[in-house]
């Protein structure tokens, strides 16, 4: 997405209000917006010479949808929802697996071979080719996540929406999230990194690699191929010391040994588990 798209400017008319809201143009623009979003053609997000660019446009897009759209009566099956935007169909011809009870709206994009175990993906999410997205995992608005991902069960993946200009949250190729992982506000989980079960990146969370003779404190990233685990360290109050909430950096990926398998190798030598 580099350059100016064709709708950009229509949805920038409609968000200021030079063109209103009703306009059938508008209508239009943003219906559009919604569908190519959904098929992968625009995205919210993409990194560009390295560097992750939001598409502001995008966003208000999926805002100016939200007001479009009255909410109605659904049906799937035997379950019934009032809402106001579609359920995501036509697995079969995107070549996507999706168990029963798996939510995903319309307007996120799901490449071929992803798998949703029961979970749910937001719109404007993007869940890139191979993805796991396992059990009571979910995807928020805007997300961003790669090819060959495992996201395992109970992961919380936020979604950031609002403010117009906030990266969503990241999840890059490669990378294994452990079970009941937290990531929310923006953070970037780069290509092969993997989190251990239950850490909680926020970002303000320090993110600090202990593996060399001093710390090195990350904040809203995580470093390419990095084995993370949750951690405290102290820190002094009014009625006491107490430990606050770290992630540490505690190994390297090899980018010769399997995701699983280096995962565990490098958890086991500290005594942990990876969970999945």
């Amino acid at each position: 997405m580099i350059g100016t798209h064709p709708l950009q400017e229509r949805i920038g008319a409609a968000w200021e209000g030079t063109t209103p809201l009703a306009d059938p143009t508008t209508i239009a623009a943003v219906e559009e917006a919604i569908e190519l979003l959904d098929s992968g053609a625009i995205r919210v997000a993409s990194k560009e010479d390295g560097v992750w660019t939001v598409h502001e446009w995008v966003k208000k897009a999926i805002l100016l949808y939200f007001r479009l759209r009255p909410v109605e009566r659904m049906e799937a099956g035997v379950f019934e929802y009032s809402d106001k935007i579609a359920l995501k169909h036509g697995y079969a011809k995107l070549g996507v697996r999706v168990v029963p009870p798996a939510v995903a709206r319309r307007g996120c994009h799901l490449s071929p071979g992803v798998v949703m175990m029961p979970s749910y993906v937001n719109i404007g999410a993007r869940v890139g080719a191979r993805t796991m997205v396992d059990t009571w995992a979910t995807v928020g608005s805007c997300a961003q996540v790669g090819d060959d991902v495992h996201l395992s069960g109970g992961v919380g993946i936020g979604g950031v929406l609002e403010p117009l200009q906030a990266t969503p949250v990241i999840v890059e190729d490669g990378a294994f999230v452990g079970s009941r992982c937290i990531v929310v506000e923006g953070v970037v989980v780069e290509e092969r990194a993997v989190l251990g079960a239950g850490v909680v990146l926020t970002a303000s969370t320090p993110i600090v690699d202990v593996t060399g003779p001093e710390p090195v404190e990350h904040r809203g990233r995580v470093p390419a191929g990095s084995v993370v685990i949750p951690g405290t360290r102290p820190k002094r109050f009014p009625a006491g010391e107490y430990g606050t909430p770290v992630a540490l950096i505690i190994g390297r990926r090899s980018p010769a040994t399997d995701l699983k398998v280096s995962l565990n190798e490098v958890l086991r030598e500290h005594g942990l588990s990876a969970g999945s």
